[in-house]
């Protein structure tokens, strides 16, 4: 373009905004899993295949963040497939989607500002000796606004976090659809039907990714309507079929919303108990939040936990602030000016998140994601329109200055995500009243190898919170595990009273029950917790196990059957105790089949081995018997009982010499071992002298 500046050309925009984006990001590729990433990815059971896509797109049912969003799950399965859960490969997909994204706002930015009047003209006689900052003021400013965007440190929830590549994939959805659109109608006959198709699949792609994203067709025919029709109508008229195309788009949102129920799995929507009007006052000063942060960004809190506003009067001036702002984007939209739409935009994006209530969450930063382009638009075309033209020229270093400032403070805030601990920790400094982070503080003490600090956490959670029947379960979980089973059964039974529905209580209370040797008890809370929540390895193991432990063998077979098909890698001791079943039912060559996949999974299972080499015996196959029972004791050396049961296959093969070490070995190591001591003498009776 001719006296374009290279600041603004395209190729220009790209090397900044990707090195940029390089730049403040780099230091985030090695964060943990935290908070849930756990439940959608590191137990996430649908993600675990690409192949067929009809298991990846089916997203879990009981999973609220990757709930009914089969292209987030699809995406998932994408990153499970290319590095299992190697957390780098998540952070990769995660850093470039927000890249691309911000490429594409540039592109937005460039092409839509050349249509609000920014270009000056040329100078006496359009000459110019040189190219100066104001020659493509459209393209400068859509770089500043893209590239801040990029690096805003208000962004890192949204890219450092894995799951909430929610937010950034269908914020990457939700500019292409604009984007796509805005190029259409730029474009000759045969591009615009090109462009009008990656508007309207990006628009359906973005459904399945995350319910902001129905706001999308209503923005694309609102931006038709500020910066190319002039009028509702004339946007209609034109083009019509492109906007029952978007309107369709609707239908995969319905589909999926229903899917979770209309409510998230009870956690956001009208159904969810939470006061619609309680919810709207909380809203006010969470808008009052973004706001500040988009401008000043500290302190940054990953969990700000539930809050309450009491009534108007505590809220008054975040109130006052939010209802004239809107007041300016009603007048802005009615004008059909730019300044309208940054205001649709920003209030538009937020609405879905904001007007419907959830149980959680009043204030997340990871929603100012796309808003926040609005909010830098608005202040960096502003303050260019306000500068004389001496400052206008020194855009690029203000730019320059206020881009390594955010890069900086980015990288800054990417270091409180090194690990769980420090996350948590960061959140509480912050947020100290929270029993939500002192629970989570709590789980990552425990991972880290602190019991004691993570007993402590939990305590100070309930403390807060007594009511917080996640926290009880957690809680007695680790009680559980420190071997405190009688206070660990409380905690799980108070879980209950406040949660009834809650399957990790069931099955925790009833793995506690199986331990204190009450199965019938401990079977009746498993079966309730594989009715919640079918589909998990660890739900059917331990209920075949409480099932075997109560003598109800073939219930038990079949449990262990549905628990080799779901488990994540396949695992020895779950074939060990379906062989164990099966072999109770008499069904011995299954049995001998699944033991020999518990030794080839672990050949140092000596228990398996020692069942396999038993259930060969019982076949009348004494020869593969030894050398099964050889098996366990190079294993294990002081397996008494291997000791005494090869001292018998070695008998009936008419090796007595063997047998009668055999037997010797297991009284050296079980002297009160009466069978084999009646067998060493049946030996030494007919061995020769």
């Amino acid at each position: 373009m001719k006296g374009m500046t290279p600041l603004s050309k395209p190729y220009f925009a790209i090397l900044v905004i990707g090195a940029a984006v390089l730049a403040a990001y780099a230091n985030s590729l090695r964060g943990p899993f935290v908070f849930d990433d756990a439940s959608s990815i590191v137990t996430n059971p649908t993600i675990r295949q690409l192949w067929p896509l009809t298991g990846p797109l089916a997203a879990p049912t009981t999973n609220v963040t990757a709930q009914a969003r089969p292209i987030l799950n699809l995406s998932l399965a994408v990153n499970y497939a290319w590095g299992g859960e190697a957390v780098v490969g998540y952070h990769v997909v995660n850093v470039a989607i927000h890249g691309l994204a911000a490429l594409v706002l540039f592109g937005l930015l460039r092409r839509t500002l050349g249509r609000v009047g920014l270009k000056r003209p040329d100078g006496v006689g359009g000459i110019r000796a040189e190219p100066r900052v104001e020659d493509d003021a459209p393209g400068l400013l859509a770089l500043a606004v893209a590239l801040l965007w990029a690096v805003h440190p208000l962004q890192t929830e949204a890219v450092t976090y894995v799951i909430q590549r929610a937010e950034s994939l269908m914020g990457l959805f939700y500019l292409l659809t604009v984007y796509g659109f805005m190029r259409s109608v730029e474009s000759a006959r045969k591009g615009v039907v090109c462009w009008q198709t990656l508007a309207v699949v990006a628009c359906a792609l973005g459904m399945g990714t995350k319910e902001v994203m129905a706001t999308a067709p209503l923005m694309v025919w609102l931006y038709d309507r500020t910066f190319v029709a002039g009028s509702f109508a004339a946007a209609l008229r034109r083009r019509w079929p492109f906007y029952v195309a978007l309107a369709a788009t609707w239908m995969v949102l319905a589909g999926l919303v229903l899917q979770g129920g209309g409510n998230r799995g009870g956690s956001k929507g009208f159904g969810t108990g939470v006061d619609a009007w309680a919810w709207g006052l909380t809203q006010f000063e969470a808008v009052a939040v973004y706001l500040r942060l988009a401008f000043w960004p500290e302190p940054l809190v990953f969990q700000y936990g539930t809050f309450w506003v009491t009534g108007m009067g505590a809220i008054i001036g975040e109130a006052a602030l939010v209802v004239a702002l809107l007041a300016v984007t009603v007048r802005g939209l009615w004008r059909g000016t730019a300044l309208g739409f940054a205001g649709a935009w920003f209030f538009g994006i937020l609405a879905p998140t904001s007007l419907a209530p959830g149980t959680g969450q009043m204030l997340v930063e990871h929603r100012m994601y796309l808003p926040l382009a609005a909010v830098l638009a608005v202040a960096v075309v502003g303050a260019w329109r306000t500068a004389g033209a001496r400052r206008r020229a020194a855009l690029p270093a203000v730019l320059g200055v206020v881009t390594l400032g955010a890069i900086a403070l980015t990288v800054r805030r990417n270091a409180d995500y090194r690990t769980e601990v420090a996350l948590w920790s960061d959140t509480i400094a912050k947020r100290p009243e929270n029993p939500l982070a002192h629970h989570q503080l709590a789980g990552a003490w425990e991972r880290a190898g602190e019991p004691g600090r993570a007993l402590a956490s939990y305590a100070e959670a309930l403390r807060l919170k007594p009511d917080f029947s996640a926290g009880q379960e957690n809680y007695g979980e680790l009680l559980l595990k420190e071997g405190r089973r009688a206070e660990a059964i409380g905690r799980f039974e108070t879980a209950l009273r406040l949660q009834p529905e809650f399957a990790d209580a069931h099955a925790n209370l009833g793995n506690a029950l199986l331990a204190e040797g009450r199965p019938a008890e401990a079977v009746a809370h498993l079966a309730e917790a594989v009715r919640i929540a079918p589909g998990f390895f660890e739900m059917h193991f331990n209920f075949a196990n409480a099932l075997a432990a109560a003598g109800r063998w073939a219930e038990a077979a079949e449990q262990y059957r549905l628990a080799v098909k779901l488990q994540r890698l396949e695992g020895a001791e779950v074939h060990f105790n379906l062989g164990n079943a099966l072999g109770e039912l008499g069904r011995g060559d299954e049995a001998m089949a699944e033991y020999r996949v518990a030794v080839r999974v672990r050949p140092d299972y000596a228990a398996a081995h020692y069942n396999l080499a038993n259930a060969l015996a019982l076949a009348g196959r004494p020869g593969e018997a030894v050398a099964a029972y050889g098996a366990a004791l190079r294993a294990r050396p002081d397996y008494a009982a291997a000791h005494h049961n090869l001292g018998s296959a070695l008998f009936q093969l008419g090796r007595l010499a063997e047998a009668e070490r055999a037997y010797a070995e297991t009284l050296r190591l079980a002297p009160d071992f009466p069978e084999a001591r009646a067998h060493l003498e049946q030996v030494r009776a007919r061995l020769p002298r």
